[in-house]
This record gives structure tokens, C-alpha cells and sequence, in this order.
């Protein structure tokens, strides 16, 4: 390993000095041993760090508890009686399970992880997680979701779940259940942070931490109270999501942060580190991004054996012991650990000759002692200028009896035999309450203190102390923002003859909404990077961007009116080249109506193509958060964005994200469609009756004169019909008796305009032309029409809107967007109508717009042959017609298609 070569390269000003002290080093390490000379070298770090002499911290320390036993708080707690409270928990979280899988076989639910957190959480519930009664906005917390039994046992003992709910685990579909995981979409009013898939619930912390430190220093929310929690598992902290952005929550100073680790050793099929040690790596990553490390790894009947290793043999030991041992040790008896572990050194099996093997068998693990984790979370929350990770040592499936503790297979173990909840009920000492004769094996009982109990008074009392129960989703009512008319003003007068990208009319629009006394505050833009490509220079320079410790420096162009400009007040997100971390920062945006009782409305413009093709399961979480907000899929198309090529060129991401059902997706052509849907978007997010759907909407830099929005019945007209999704933008000649129908989306209306003149002037077809705003509105009310019509077999059949809009005549309709087919191929079957999709699929390729179009088959030449074909199918045009347009536009039939090459 290299390390930084500063003493070489400052100057030794009394080198006789520097001798000496070497010199004694030399002396120390071969009179005392290593272990001797590591103790003084810690020594003398510590006493440098008390002196104040900056010295760059070590990447890892040795195997023990950072807090010495000498150094732990008083426990202020009764820990009898929450002792009693978590068995309570702990036997109500493995029974849900066991009788969730005993009504329908393999229906799944985890009983291992939360045995092994219990503590961990515990500790939390009772002594420092802050809820949100009488108007708090309390913590948050980010519970793993394999733990998710534990938290809803503990909520049916504080009487906020019923039984029957609790027999409803996984069992949703007929009403009153309870979803797998943390799930806020499906239960609103509990869960609110979807922590599965593994890896979103750490990146989402982090952000959700820079984002109250925003809203405080932004002055719009006093988040000063509160404290963000997050609980992961080692395993998880693989996934790049889990530890990518820890570097943002060390160099912000997130001291409103805390990680909790629950350091079990094991992923779900073996060892996290079987031939390392993950809480020592763990430790070293953490250090490096910047970040307070409070490691707990044993429980408190160790420190004795600690203060009698005078040798230091024991301290190896712990530190040379790869995790894969550990594991092994946790299932095996008391006299292998002492022969395996203690016995290879006589010194160390005179630590423990005193003690039985049962003694050894049962020396617990950090993050299971209750004083341990305590004094951890305590220094924790005291800690400041820096995020804190505690990382907790476990045993995956901690009391559940030999045949499930530390197992591989234990994550994958569903349900308990009775002689396992028998074993079960002993160890967690239950018998009194829970006798032989109610242990059916099937559907054994659920225990809840009575009401006045010892133990449910006083579960009740910390929680009240603590401001009401954890998690807990509120919404509170916020009155309703309108921005004023003037703001669209600009868009729905058009450019007249100007030509202008979608992209530049939504800056602008996004700069008058910013300026907007109104909703002007509640904006928040956000961007990844490439700010300047999306047009926002004006409201960087005017509005700022946030950085929490100001703008320390000169900026180059501090001298241009458009300058980079940053502040601690700044309204603009400029996250760095992170779309993972930019959408973390959308959704605690998008969320914070619920989290502060503070409606915002953020605006993230990226790169399409890196949008939800890059952080789909971000965006999956951002609905199941019932999230309100506008994602702006910059730079469009296919064959829109010009000479970038295959990895930027974006053709399929409204169908992607079509499949997201909160989302409402958008491929505006003209800036008055845009400032429709934006408008529409403002009234569902801090409108009166606010809807928990976000917006997807395309933006494009590809350059025209943009038409304004028909003015009376006409533009009222328009606007009913961009929202719904379709409206006709032109009609048809009707003195041609040929016929057909274009219908475009986004940039691709020009090609449907200049095909409509071709085939007017050179083949006699009138053609209409339609704009489709939004294909996924079209097919979702037809299918909701559909399923109505297949339903109500007796009412009166309704018909879709897009059958109604286009279904009327017989000749053919093409539709034509810059995205692969599939996506216009949404409407096709509600069309009685013969129907053509063009689109580009296929890899993109870096080249000209006109080359582009040409060759992915978009242009108008080949929507006329699409046409004059459809025509021909039909018996209204000839075969020379269509070859002659063939031939007129330079096409040849014979190129092997986009899509497959």
C-alpha cells in the first residue's frame, strides 16, 4: 500500500531530533513486541488529535468497541422491561411469518433479519427516534426492508396493527393486509420509505439529509430537529447505491446522517466477507469519504477478557480471525470455541479457563447488547460537523434456535416447527404467557401486553416521550399555489418567426415560474450536470446554486452577466454527474409534503437517455412514495439529437416510462403543449387537489418556429385535447378524394407537415394531421374503457377517446415519432382504421438529423410511402405509386433494417 511521501519531501529541520525518536521506536519494538509499539503509536495519535495537530485519520482501527467500557453513559432506560418488550417483538415477528406461510405455502417473508436487529432497532424506538405528534416533523427513518416483520410486530403491540392485519402479511388483495416491504403506496399512513430494492434506502438517506440541510439553509423549513436514520445490512453495502454517495454526506458535513450497520455477516445465500472482515472494510471506506465510525462489536462480558490481555494475544486473535471463522464459531458448541478460537494459544485459553462453555457459546456480539448499542446511538447523535456510521456486529437469525442462527440457508427459512417456537418461546423466557397448549403447530399466538401492563405503559411512555410512533406517514393539509397566467404567457403566444427549441421554451418557462411570487419558491431545479446544455444559465446566475458552505472562490466568469454563481441560500440542485444521486434529490423533493408538511415542486432536467433507463428503479421507488414533481427528459429522440450517437440517443424512454403507473408522460411538440402540461402538472402537485403521480415530459433541441396556441373555443379545444393526449393539429383538404391520417408526436410533425404537402401536390391524397401528446393517456383510458365495457355487460358501451378521435373514417392512419414503434403502437388496436407505425428503432448512430431520419426510416419520404402503401393495401393507390415514391426519395428497399444492425 502506498502512502503519502510529505516526509520526504518537507525539509528535516533538526534531523538529530527525528533520530531520536526513531531510535526509541526501534528500542520499544524489540523490547516490548509490535503489539506494545501499535498501543503508543495510537497513543500518540490520540494526544495529537486532543492538541489539535491535524494528522490524516487511519483507514481502520483495530477489532474492537470505538467506545471503551470505561467511556459508555449510564443506561437511562428499565432494562428488564425492555427486554421483555423486544421478546414480546421478537415472538410476534417469527409467528406473523410462520402463519403467513402456513395459509399459503411459500408466500415468503424473512424471520431471520429482524431476529438479528432487533437490538439495534429497539434501542432506537425507545430512547432516540422522533416522531410527528402535535405537529412534529419527527425523524426519519430508513428501515431495512427485511426487517419489516419486527416493525409491525412492534406496532400490533403498541395497538396500531390489529391481528387480523398481522394475518394478512403478505396477504394484500382482499383488503386490510400488509405489503411485504416498506411499501408507502400501499400503506399510506405507515410506511414512508421503500428501502427494497437493496441499495436504494442508503443513496436515498443520504440525499434525503442533503436535502433538509437545503430546505433549512433555503430557510423554507426548519429541519434543525430532525435526524435522518438509516439501517442497512453489510451485504447491502455491495450494492453501489449503498456507498456511492457517501462521499456527498462527508464532504456536506451531514451531521443530520446516521448509518446503522447490522454487520450479521452474512448475504442471503453465504458470507458477506467469508475470507475477510467486512466491519474492518467497512470502516476504511467510511473513514475515507469522511465520515464518524462507531464500531460495536462486542457485547459487554468481553471487556473483561479484553482488560486481562495484557499480551495483547487476545487483540490478535480478534484481529486475524477472518468473518468466515466468526460465522462458523456462532453455530458450534462452547468446547470448539475454546479449542478453535481460544485454544492455539496457552495464553489465551487462560483468559477463559474460568469461564464453562456454555459461558463461551453464549459471549454475545456488540449488536446485541443493549448498554453497547445504547452508548453507540448516544455518542452518535452528539457528534457534529460529520455523518456517523455505527457498525454492528450480529448473528443473522440471533435467538431462533441452532437449526436456523447463523445458517446459511437462514434467509431462505419461512416458518417454524413447534419444537423450534417451543425452543423459541423458552429462550426469549415466554412460557407464562404463552403455554404448551396454545402452540398449534400451524397457527401459533400472538402476544400483547394487556392495556396498564408494566410493559405496555411503559412502551406507551417512551413513545410519547419520543413524540408519537415510528414510522408514521402524515400528510398534512397546505394550501393550494397558482401561478400567475403571465408565467405561460410567452409559450402559448408562440415565437413567431423565431425558431426555438422545446428545451429553450421550458427554461424559459422554468425562469418565470422561479420569479413567480407564488410558486416561485417551491421550484427546485435540479440538474445533474450540463445545466448550460439545458438552458439555464439566466436562473444560475439570478437564483444560485445551492452549496452549503457558500461560494469560497472566484468564479472565471465572475465578470459575465451569466455567471456560475453559487450560495448557501442557492435554489438551484447542481448534483454533479450522478443521475442516481440527482433523482435522490428529486424524491426527497417529491415527498417533502408528507416528510415536512411542505409541498415543493422539483424539476429535474437530464439527459432522457439517462433517465429511466439508468435509475428505473429510483423511479419505481419515486411512485411507490406517492412522490408529486416533473422530470424533464432533455435532448430527446432518437435521431433528434444529433452526432452523438448509440449511447445518448434516446428512443424508447416514454415507453419506459409508461410502465411506471404514477407517472404521466408527455412528448410535447410545440412550447404551448409544453406550457399546457406544465400547467396541468402545477395543479396536481400544489394545486387544490393534489394528485401523488409525477410528470415525465420530453424536451427536445431541435430548433423551429413555434405556432401559438388557437385563441376562443378552438384553443380551449386544444388544450382539453393535449391533456387527454390527442387533438387535431390540421385538417385535411377535402377536395382530394384520397384520404389519410398522420399522426406525429414531439419534432416529428414536421415530417408530417411536409409529407402532407407532398402527397397533396404530387399524388392528390388529403391528409389530416394529429398531435399525440401523450400515447400512454390515450391507451390507458382506452383500456380502463375496455375494462369498463368487459365488466358492465348490461350498461351502455362506452367508446376510448382515441376511437372516438380517429375512428370515424375508413382510410389509413400512420403515426410517426422520433422513438422506437412500440411506443405509438400503444393506440393501434383502438383504431378500426389501418394503422402504420414509423419509428427509429434500433441503436442509435452519431450523424446528421436528415442522414438519421433518412436512414431510421422517420423522414418524409417515408411517411409518404407509408402512406401511399397503407393506400395501396386498400386498393385506392397502385403499385407504380408507390415505387415511384420509393425511387423519388432515394430509398432502397433492400437495406437491411435499423433495427438489426
Amino acid at each position: 500500500m502506498l502512502f503519502d511521501g510529505i516526509s520526504h519531501q518537507v525539509p528535516d529541520i533538526d534531523p538529530a531530533e527525528t533520530d531520536e525518536w526513531l531510535d526509541s521506536f526501534d528500542a520499544v519494538v524489540d523490547t516490548h513486541g509490535r503489539t506494545r509499539a501499535r498501543y503508543l503509536l495510537m497513543k500518540l495519535l490520540q494526544r495529537a488529535r486532543s492538541l489539535q495537530v491535524d494528522f490524516p485519520a487511519t483507514v481502520s482501527t483495530p477489532y474492537v468497541n470505538t467506545i471503551p467500557a470505561t467511556d459508555e453513559p449510564w443506561f437511562p432506560g428499565d432494562e428488564h422491561v425492555e427486554r421483555r418488550i423486544r421478546a414480546f417483538i421478537r415472538w410476534n415477528a417469527a409467528v406473523m411469518v410462520t402463519r403467513a406461510n402456513a395459509r399459503t405455502e411459500g408466500i415468503g417473508g424473512h424471520l431471520s433479519t429482524y431476529a438479528s436487529s432487533a437490538s439495534l432497532y429497539e434501542v432506537g424506538f425507545n430512547h432516540f427516534f422522533r416522531g410527528k405528534a402535535s405537529g412534529a416533523a419527527g425523524d426519519q427513518v430508513y428501515i431495512q426492508g427485511h426487517a419489516s416483520p419486527g416493525i409491525y410486530a412492534r406496532a400490533y403491540v403498541e395497538g396500531r396493527l390489529s391481528e387480523e392485519q398481522l394475518d394478512n402479511f403478505r396477504h394484500e388483495v382482499g383488503g386490510n393486509g400488509l405489503p411485504s416491504y416498506p411499501h408507502p403506496r400501499l400503506l399510506p399512513d405507515f410506511w414512508e420509505f421503500p428501502t427494497v430494492s437493496m441499495g436504494l434506502g442508503a443513496i436515498g438517506a443520504i440525499y434525503q439529509a442533503h436535502i433538509n440541510r437545503y430546505l433549512h439553509l433555503r430557510e423554507l423549513v426548519d429541519t434543525s430537529e430532525s435526524r435522518v436514520w438509516c439501517f442497512v445490512g453489510d451485504g447491502e453495502m455491495d450494492e453501489p447505491e449503498s456507498i456511492g454517495a457517501l462521499g456527498v454526506a462527508g464532504r456536506e458535513h451531514l451531521d443530520n446522517l446516521v448509518f446503522v450497520v447490522n454487520c450479521n455477516l452474512q448475504r442471503l445465500d453465504g458470507p458477506v466477507r467469508g475470507n475477510g472482515k467486512i466491519i474492518q472494510e467497512l470502516e476504511a471506506v467510511f473513514r475515507g469519504a469522511g465520515w464518524n465510525v462507531i464500531k460495536v462489536i462486542w457485547g459487554s462480558r468481553w471487556d473483561e477478557l479484553l482488560a486481562r490481555d495484557v499480551d495483547g494475544v487476545l487483540l490478535d486473535r480478534m484481529n486475524t480471525t477472518v468473518d468466515g471463522e466468526f460465522q462458523k464459531y456462532a453455530t458450534e458448541s462452547g468446547a470448539y470455541i475454546r479449542d478453535h478460537f481460544f485454544g492455539p494459544d496457552p495464553r489465551l485459553r487462560r483468559l477463559v479457563e474460568h469461564l464453562s462453555d456454555d459461558e463461551l457459546r453464549t459471549l454475545p456480539r456488540g449488536g446485541h447488547d443493549y448498554h453497547k448499542l445504547y452508548a453507540a446511538y448516544k455518542l452518535a447523535t452528539e457528534q457534529r460537523g460529520a455523518p456517523t456510521v455505527i457498525l454492528a456486529k450480529t448473528i443473522k437469525g440471533w435467538t431462533l434456535g441452532p437449526e436456523i442462527e447463523a445458517r446459511n440457508a437462514t434467509h431462505q427459512i419461512k416458518k417454524m416447527s413447534r419444537a423450534q417456537l417451543l425452543a423459541l418461546r423458552d429462550r426469549l423466557y415466554l412460557a407464562e404467557e404463552i403455554p404448551d397448549s396454545l402452540l398449534e403447530p400451524d397457527l401459533p399466538p400472538y402476544y400483547r401486553p394487556p392495556d396498564g401492563s408494566e410493559e405496555h405503559q411503559y412502551l406507551m411512555a417512551r413513545r410519547q416521550i419520543l413524540n408519537g410512533p415510528v414510522p408514521s406517514r402524515v400528510v398534512r393539509p397546505s394550501p393550494p399555489r397558482v401561478p400567475d397566467p403571465k408565467v405561460f404567457a410567452d409559450l402559448l403566444a408562440g415565437s413567431g418567426g423565431q425558431a426555438v427549441s422545446t428545451t429553450m421554451a421550458f427554461a424559459r418557462l422554468l425562469r418565470n415560474l422561479v420569479r413567480d411570487p407564488a410558486v416561485g419558491p417551491a421550484i427546485a431545479p435540479i440538474v445533474a450536470d450540463e445545466a448550460r446544455t439545458f438552458g439555464l444559465e439566466a436562473i444560475i446566475a439570478e437564483k444560485k446554486i445551492y452549496a452549503p458552505e457558500g461560494q469560497r472562490y472566484t468564479p472565471v466568469d465572475a465578470d459575465l452577466p451569466l455567471r456560475y454563481a453559487e450560495s448557501t441560500k442557492g435554489q438551484v440542485l447542481q448534483e454533479g454527474i450522478t443521475e442516481a444521486g440527482a433523482m435522490s434529490s428529486f424524491i426527497a423533493l417529491a415527498t417533502s409534503y408528507s416528510t415536512w408538511g411542505r409541498p415543493m415542486v422539483p424539476v429535474y432536467l437530464f439527459y432522457s437517455m439517462f433517465g429511466f433507463q439508468r435509475v428505473g428503479d429510483l423511479a419505481w421507488a419515486l411512485g411507490d412514495m406517492r412522490g408529486r414533481g416533473i422530470l424533464a427528459g432533455c435532448t430527446a429522440g432518437r435521431t433528434t439529437l444529433q452526432g452523438e450517437g448509440l449511447q445518448h440517443d434516446d428512443g424508447q424512454s416514454p415507453l419506459l416510462a409508461s410502465t411506471n403507473p404514477a407517472a404521466r408522460v408527455y412528448d410535447p411538440a410545440f412550447a404551448y403543449e409544453l406550457a399546457i402540461v406544465v400547467d396541468e402538472a402545477l395543479s396536481r402537485i400544489i394545486g387544490p387537489d393534489p394528485e401523488d403521480r409525477f410528470f415525465y415530459i420530453t424536451l427536445y433541441n431541435e430548433t423551429y418556429p413555434m405556432p401559438a396556441l388557437p385563441e376562443g373555443t378552438e384553443g380551449d379545444a386544444v388544450k382539453a385535447g393535449v391533456l387527454r393526449g390527442l387533438y387535431r393539429f390540421r385538417a385535411a383538404d377535402e377536395s382530394h378524394q384520397r384520404r389519410a391520417t398522420i399522426v406525429f408526436s414531439g419534432p416529428m410533425w414536421q415530417a408530417a407537415e411536409e409529407a402532407r404537402s407532398l402527397l397533396a401536390e404530387h399524388w392528390g391524397v388529403g391528409c389530416d394531421t394529429w398531435s399525440a401528446t401523450s400515447w400512454s393517456a390515450l391507451r390507458h383510458e382506452a383500456i380502463a374503457v375496455e375494462r369498463a365495457n368487459r365488466l358492465h355487460p348490461h350498461a351502455e358501451r362506452r367508446e376510448p377517446f382515441v376511437t372516438a378521435e380517429l375512428g370515424s373514417a375508413d382510410w389509413p392512419v400512420v403515426a410517426v415519432t422520433d422513438y422506437m414503434r412500440a411506443v405509438p403502437d400503444q393506440i393501434a388496436r383502438w383504431i378500426p382504421r389501418p394503422f402504420v407505425s414509423l419509428g427509429t428503432d434500433g441503436f442509435g448512430r452519431s450523424d446528421a438529423r436528415p442522414a438519421l431520419r433518412h436512414y431510421f426510416e422517420v423522414d418524409a419520404g417515408h411517411v409518404v410511402v407509408a402512406v401511399l402503401s397503407a393506400l395501396c393495401e386498400q386498393g385506392k393507390a397502385g403499385p407504380d405509386e408507390v415505387a415511384d415514391a420509393i425511387g423519388r426519395f432515394g430509398i432502397d428497399p433492400d437495406v437491411v433494417e435499423p433495427f438489426r444492425t
